[in-house]
């Protein structure tokens, strides 16, 4: 079948996708590993506060790294107080870690052990998870599946693909390419569970979006170029606080990538999330 010319040129921006897809079919298979220590984040020795109980696992995007995507928000939180810990969770490519490309429910695995490794060194009864991307997707897995609701107080998800993306279309165009889709499944099954209506997906969010004893907030862009449409990134439950991010600074310009990684607005909207009873208004000025 021919495509107009119109798909065919949205078709051919999936090229550099399959490209990696196939460098990724040499990668060898790795566990996570711990992210590289910083000075005031990622230290086993802290002990969290009688203000902030619950130490803070931050949880990367695709294609990300537990230090790099949280340059900012971690000594963002750090200097609040709030024990603070990331990680990498993926499997190596001849790039070197490119995180996010595995299963989704064998990372949500490797954020159960590095939980368990947390509450241990901290003497913390429960967590609270930060995550950008996959990385504020895949816990839910985690809390509804591997028990971690009991460990877990609140799941903050920043532009999460929740109930998975279109690609703004794109994943309409897969078709077009026999057998491309089978092919990024089995070398990078980390981005197939992420479409819209994959299985992951569909087991991820049947009878509920969801678990009891967790508090969730999501923060959107509608700028969100990724996870498309970003309306899907909203949860639905009893215990839920969906934000978008354009109702606290209508000027507010971030996309996809920045609103996880650099947004100071949208990291006051975190604060609030893991400290309700001392939320302050989120404006524009928090960004300065």
């Amino acid at each position: 079948m021919k495509l107009p010319s119109g798909r065919r040129r949205r078709a051919l921006a999936l090229l550099p996708a399959l490209a990696l897809a196939a460098g990724a079919l040499l990668a060898t298979p790795a566990s996570a590993s711990a992210a590289t220590p910083t000075s005031g984040w990622n230290d086993y020795s802290c002990k969290p506060s009688a203000a902030h109980p619950n130490p803070v696992v931050l949880v990367h995007g695709t294609f990300a790294n537990g230090t790099d995507n949280w340059l900012v928000l971690a000594p963002y939180l750090e200097s609040r107080g709030y024990c603070v810990f990331s990680f990498d969770y993926g499997q190596l490519t001849p790039v070197g870690l490119i995180d996010g490309l595995g299963p989704i429910a064998d990372s949500a695995q490797q954020l159960s052990t590095e939980v368990d490794k947390v509450l241990a060194a901290t003497g913390a009864a429960k967590v609270d998870i930060v995550g950008h991307s996959q990385g504020g997707m895949m816990p839910r897995y985690y809390l509804k599946f591997l028990g971690g609701a009991a460990k877990t107080n609140a799941m903050v998800g920043i532009a999460p693909d929740n109930h998975g993306t279109t690609l703004d279309g794109l994943e309409s165009i897969i078709p077009y390419f026999p057998g491309a889709e089978d092919f990024i499944g089995a070398v990078t099954p980390g981005l197939t569970d992420q479409l819209a209506g994959s299985a992951f997906l569909t087991k991820l969010n049947a009878g509920g979006d969801t678990v009891p004893g967790v508090h969730y907030t999501v923060i959107a862009t509608k700028y969100d170029e990724v996870v498309t449409p970003y309306q899907s990134e909203f949860l639905t439950g009893p215990d839920v606080h969906n934000v978008l991010l354009q109702n606290l600074c209508s000027v507010d310009l971030s996309e996809h990538v920045l609103i996880g990684t650099t947004d100071l607005i949208a990291f006051h909207e975190v604060a609030n999330a893991l400290d309700p009873a001392h939320a302050t208004q989120t404006t524009c000025a928090d960004a300065f």
